[in-house]
């Protein structure tokens, strides 16, 4: 028997290039609903009740601490009894983003804070609206230089969704592994699967470390002009 069958690797490739799809609708999907639950989590951690706020922390710390394969079979198995039936994919993809949406909060949060101080006090003096105070000065100026840390989230979600096989997805390992089963062979499998990883997930990486770079030097050049404009002033 030959330690490589490239006549199997070219007949399960197919098979898990299909699913490869899932596994990116998936990541996408949580993504999203990670950006916003997050950026939800982050905006109400600065309300000013308190109760609001100690609930916010206790439920992120709480997830957090977790692991994402517990909150899956939870989220999957447990809500059943209680009314709440999902299909795997829906499952996998919410408790992926709940989960996830605890640390893009975080980032938010560090963007947030770094709106200096003036920028609040002058949406106030305008006499802004919170929607038009957030919407219009605070998150312009937060969001831009916290895209490349969302974006290392987004590389490690999608390394984290084999964790959906554990529901039943067929996403690229769980295609793996049915492909396996079915011949005995699981070398090629899963060898076609930590490639596919490997080659969607490290351009990727590189792209958004060349993002943090260009993000840090236009942050760079913005205080350079501040520290011009006040010598100037003085």
């Amino acid at each position: 028997m030959n330690l490589w069958d490239w006549n199997y690797t070219f007949e399960v490739f197919p098979v898990i290039f299909r699913a490869m799809w899932t596994t990116l609708t998936a990541t996408i999907t949580a993504f999203a609903l990670a950006m916003v639950l997050g950026l939800i989590l982050a905006v109400l951690r600065r309300v000013s009740y308190k109760p609001i706020t100690w609930l916010v922390i206790a439920i992120s710390e709480f997830i957090r601490a977790t692991p994402p394969l517990v909150q899956l079979f939870f989220v999957f198995y447990v809500l059943p009894f209680y009314g709440v039936s999902l299909t795997p994919f829906v499952a996998g993809t919410l408790a992926l983003g709940v989960h996830y949406s605890t640390y893009c909060a975080e980032i938010y949060r560090s963007g947030i804070d770094s709106v200096p101080r003036g920028q609040w006090e002058a949406a106030t003096s305008l006499n802004f609206s919170s929607t038009q105070k957030w919407m219009k000065i605070i998150l312009p100026q937060a969001i831009p230089p916290i895209i490349p840390m969302l974006g290392n989230y987004l590389i490690s979600m999608f390394k984290d969704t084999p964790l959906l096989s554990a529901i039943t997805v067929v996403e690229m390992l769980q295609a793996a592994k049915i492909a396996g089963s079915a011949s005995f062979r699981y070398l090629e499998p899963f060898t076609i699967v930590g490639l596919l990883f490997l080659l969607l997930s490290y351009p990727s990486a590189l792209l958004i470390k060349k993002l943090e770079v260009k993000m840090n030097r236009r942050n760079l050049g913005k205080k350079e002009k501040r520290s011009i404009e006040k010598g100037v002033a003085v």
